[in-house]
């Protein structure tokens, strides 16, 4: 009866746990043949279980090979056992014995199979490594020696000395429960001939292994931190690797002592090995100790200066910084009217919208129905009536949590797709403060050439569920007016649901009856899986690193998700980590996937770069050449923000070559903050287009500026280049260290003190509406900087955020005004005047205001008399009066109570 229950519940266990997981690897093997990586999915689980049964093999032949011994060297059948009311004797049959001891070592082996077959990609770059071309300056090892053979050699150790542990242990408690091995007060340990010599020929292999070890740290010193560089330094040099080295001894001469009490009845050889082992172990920390303390501290720069240059070449290799081109500038320059003209380009694509106000925007202007969203916003560049444009995008995708009736008709077969986009320049204005939009509404609308002619969006940043197409049931397209369009799809993107075999595999899959009753599938359906992006480029290939911000293109009529992908390691020798424990990062592959059927490519960018060669060889037709991308995508190809915030970070370390200054960090930098009086927050890469000194057309570029260590002010901008043939260049543009130029923080500090603008700024905080300051714009000029500001402005209760003003920052003048080109003509007027006064500004209608907001206007154009009074201005002093007098005249007229 309690085997029948027995069996019972394993079988419920069963059910439970095996079949479910065998039906998903069904349904994604037709998943991964239908998107064309069959091949990388089979490679996986081949290697999986190819790896997993190795280590099953040889860890159930050592762990029931010493078990079984072990058992059979039992002198009694009896074994005491601990109880509530003190020790009992057990008798157990042999073959219970017996059959214990293969059940004990198949548990184990399993055990430590399941953990080998995760190390699966460990195993496969071992097998296909490709070498680097570069050797390390210590041993002379090729840098791929460090990547991919040192973590497959220590996985292997790791295993080997665990498996033979665990024998030591189930051989040393079976004879401790049947007596063999006890411990006596008097006289110690107290073991038979054979347990002696069965633990002596394990604790040898213990010991051997431990040597294996031992010789692969000494290459780890290499990947570590030493303090003063990463890397290995002057004592791990001198004092750690001949320490480890005379340790690799001491575990050989243990060994030896440990075999050689195979021989005889006494522990002394045993007692020795650990001895000889603990000391040289113990005197080797001491002796790197004594020398870091004694020879490296007093004169420590010396000492570690070759380790330093060393770091310092080995750290700007692995994060591709020894390209940098680094031009000087002379921090003396002035702008005039031609400069700004030669510069037009790069004024005309200031991204004065932001990220976060323009989705915001978008999303109450161009969602049109609640199941609508607008994830996130894109910045790219296209020629738009012969000129070239920077511009903000966003795919308007389905929400299906937003659903009015979420009914399962509804969210897998009616609502499957988001559809079209929504597009405009980065710069410009309506009348009313909202982004001028070159493609807008359902279905989309372009008045520029980008036309779009399949806007469906069935995969995308927020497509998290399964939809089943071509069913009996049309689909919803798009709203129009108070109808809606319906459609059908035409491409072949999913799986073909087939018969009812399959039909029922993904019913219980999905843990629906729908799936496997309902009318309106047919076998012709198909059933979208992987829908996200970010889900679906790392179920096909999970050993690449993703940068978290897909962005859409359009290619063809139609939408394409582009996904930069990038192959890391933090095993690169003397290369020291960012902030992530990589240390090192190649932008090589970039992923397309087309928004309509899901169509994924790999495609590969730096064919030189050894991981991604490594990964070739391991997975044959992942990737496809870069030549193969259609041209308009090609041209789409941006430098990622997420591998260029790592390089400048490192960069602001790193430009430091010369040991000397490294080591005292002379010249170190910072990425700067911001302070807008809420929060602090560091400045990220933004995308613009601008004319880079020394160049003749503008490009498009990511940049971000570098203060010096702890100061405010700006020491040097760094770019990436985008376009064509510069595509993934770096050049970092420094200004002479004798030379102040203005830091991002002190101009926006200066800014929210300006004595005009801080009063409009407070004035409209008090009336109710929300001020939001924009991303502060470091724009450079030839060789000089123009520091640009949005200021938008948010009614109370409302969300929709409008650009009411720009300030623009140059030397020590300060503007706002209502655009860009009124606050460049006031600082620099085409009439060649110096800073004139600002034209009117925004107020509000005096008709409908009462006597409070009056009252802020009225000390607002007091305050700018004054200022125009100290400064000599008379005309402007003259007309803030004036205003002055209107609105006291509309005090003096407002009734009172």
């Amino acid at each position: 009866m309690q085997r029948s229950r027995a069996l019972i519940l394993f079988g419920i266990l069963v059910l439970i746990t095996v079949v479910p997981a065998l039906i998903k690897f069904y349904t994604d093997w037709i998943w991964f043949a239908q998107v064309g990586y069959l091949e990388v999915f089979r490679r996986s689980i081949t290697a999986r279980l190819a790896l997993g049964s190795i280590a099953f093999v040889l860890a159930f032949g050592v762990l029931a090979a010493n078990f079984y011994l072990a058992q059979g060297a039992l002198r009694r059948r009896e074994f005491r056992i601990m109880g509530e009311a003190g020790p009992r004797i057990v008798s157990v049959d042999l073959t219970r014995i017996k059959a214990f001891v293969y059940l004990g070592a198949g548990v184990l082996a399993f055990l430590i199979a399941l953990y080998a077959s995760s190390q699966w990609e460990t195993w496969l770059l071992w097998r296909h490594a490709v070498p680097f071309g570069s050797t390390d300056p210590i041993l002379g090892n090729d840098t791929a020696f460090y990547i991919f053979q040192l973590p497959f050699y220590q996985f292997v150790q790791g295993l080997a000395l665990v498996t033979v542990l665990l024998a030591a242990a189930g051989v040393a408690g079976a004879h401790g429960a049947s007596g063999n091995l006890s411990f006596d007060a008097a006289r110690g340990v107290v073991a038979t001939r054979i347990v002696t010599r069965h633990l002596s020929v394990l604790g040898a292999l213990v010991l051997l292994l431990l040597a294996v070890g031992t010789y692969l740290r000494i290459p780890e010193l290499l990947t570590t931190d030493s303090g003063t560089v990463f890397g290995a330094s002057y004592a791990d040099v001198h004092a750690r690797m001949p320490a480890l080295r005379l340790l690799i001894a001491a575990c050989l001469i243990g060994a030896a002592l440990a075999l050689f009490q195979v021989r005889l009845q006494r522990l002394w050889p045993a007692a020795g090995a650990a001895g000889l082992y603990l000391a040289v172990a113990f005197g080797g920390a001491a002796y790197s100790a004594v020398i870091q303390r004694f020879v490296v501290a007093p004169n420590e720069q010396v000492r570690e200066t070759p380790y330093i240059i060393h770091n310092i070449a080995m750290t700007r290799d692995a994060f591709g910084l020894d390209g940098v081109v680094e031009r000087p500038l002379s921090g003396e320059a002035r702008l005039t009217l031609d400069d700004l003209e030669n510069n037009r380009a790069t004024l005309d694509n200031v991204p004065l919208w932001n990220d976060q106000p323009l989705l915001d925007t978008f999303g109450q202007i161009q969602e049109i129905r609640t199941y609508y969203d607008f994830v996130s916003v894109d910045n790219d560049r296209y020629t738009i009536d012969g000129e070239y444009r920077q511009i903000m995008l966003s795919a308007r995708e389905l929400n299906s949590e937003s659903l009015p009736s979420r009914s399962w008709i509804n969210e897998r077969l009616t609502f499957t797709h988001g559809y079209g986009l929504t597009l405009g320049p980065v710069n410009e204005v309506t009348p009313e403060g909202l982004p001028v939009l070159f493609i807008k509404d359902l279905p989309p609308k372009s008045v520029v050439g980008l036309e779009i002619t399949q806007p469906a969006v069935y995969y995308g940043e927020l497509s998290s569920d399964h939809v089943f197409v071509n069913t009996k049931t049309e689909e919803f397209d798009y709203p129009e007016g108070e109808d809606n369009k319906f459609t059908r799809y035409e491409g072949d993107g999913g799986v073909v649901l087939g018969g009812l075999f399959r039909r029922l595999m993904f019913a219980i899959r999905f843990r629906s009856l729908d799936t496997l009753f309902s009318p309106n599938l047919t076998p012709e359906t198909r059933v979208m899986l992987y829908r996200r992006i970010s889900e679906r480029v790392r179920r096909i290939a999970p050993f690449l690193n993703y940068d978290p911000d897909p962005y859409l293109a359009i290619s063809g009529g139609g939408l394409v998700w582009i996904q930069d992908a990038y192959t890391t390691s933090g095993s690169y020798p003397y290369s020291t980590p960012a902030a992530n424990d990589l240390n090192y990062i190649r932008n090589s592959v970039k992923v397309t996937i087309n928004a309509y059927d899901g169509r994924t490519t790999f495609h590969l960018l730096d064919p030189d770069d050894p991981i991604a060669a490594t990964l070739d060889r391991v997975f044959p037709g992942l990737f496809t050449p870069l030549g193969e991308m259609a041209d308009d995508l090609r041209t789409r190809l941006r430098y990622p923000p997420g591998i260029f915030e790592i390089q400048a970070a490192m960069f602001s370390t790193f430009h430091m070559t010369n040991p000397a200054v490294f080591y005292n960090r002379e010249d170190q930098w910072d990425i700067p903050s911001i302070d807008d009086g809420r929060e602090s927050r560091r400045m990220e890469p933004y995308y613009t287009i601008m004319k880079l000194p020394g160049e003749s057309g503008a490009e498009y570029i990511q940049m971000l500026p570098f203060t010096p260590h702890q100061k405010e002010n700006l020491a040097a901008w760094m770019v990436a280049r985008s376009d064509g043939e510069n595509y993934g260049q770096l050049a970092a543009f420094q200004f002479p260290k004798q030379t102040v130029v203005f830091g991002p923080n002190q101009i926006a500090a200066r800014m929210n003190q300006d004595q005009d603008i801080a009063p409009q700024i407070t004035l409209w905080n008090q009336q109710g509406s929300e001020v939001i300051q924009g991303n502060l714009l470091v724009i450079p000029i030839e060789e000089s900087l123009i520091y640009i500001r949005p200021l938008y402005l948010r009614a109370a209760g409302g969300r929709i955020p409008e650009m009411k003003r720009v300030m623009v920052a140059y030397r020590n003048q300060i503007v706002m005004e209502e655009s860009l080109d009124q606050a460049l003509e006031r600082l620099f007027p085409s009439d060649g005047r110096a800073l004139v006064a600002a034209p009117e500004e925004f107020r509000p209608d005096l008709g409908t205001a009462d006597g409070t907001d009056l009252a802020g206007e009225a000390q607002l154009h007091y305050q700018r008399a004054i200022r125009a009074q100290r400064e000599g201005d008379w005309a402007r002093y003259g007309e803030e009066f004036e205003r002055l007098g209107q609105i006291l005249e509309r005090l003096g007229s407002q009734p009172t109570d």
